[in-house]
């Protein structure tokens, strides 16, 4: 039993650390002005708020502080960067076509 606590502890600590780094350096890396272009908060605060992440990930371990990163993660990766990835023109490749067209062709309504 308490191999599997341990390995349950190793797994949580990288299954929280992994996602937070790679969301700062994610960060890091898009243009200051896209996240203003987004209309989401600015690229130092999310600089912040995903380092102060990863130093609790690291260093801390205090559960609630953890859970409380986790969700800025799980924000920047569902919220904010689909929307810099949108502005910077990162998003899915069109191939023609008006915004009204589906999966199987344009959208006409029914008529």
């Amino acid at each position: 039993m308490q191999k599997f606590d341990s390995l349950l502890a190793t797994l949580l600590y990288f299954g929280t650390l992994v996602p937070a780094v790679i969301a700062l350096v994610m960060a890091a890396t898009s243009r200051e002005d896209a996240f203003r272009a987004a209309d989401k908060q600015t690229k130092p605060f999310w600089l912040i708020l995903l380092g102060i992440t990863v130093l609790v990930d690291m260093f801390l371990g205090m559960l609630f502080l953890q859970i409380a990163g986790l969700i800025a993660t799980i924000v920047f990766f569902v919220d904010v960067r689909p929307a810099l990835r949108q502005v910077s023109g990162g998003g899915p490749k069109r191939r023609g076509g008006s915004s009204s067209d589906g999966p199987y062709g344009p959208y006409n309504g029914g008529r």
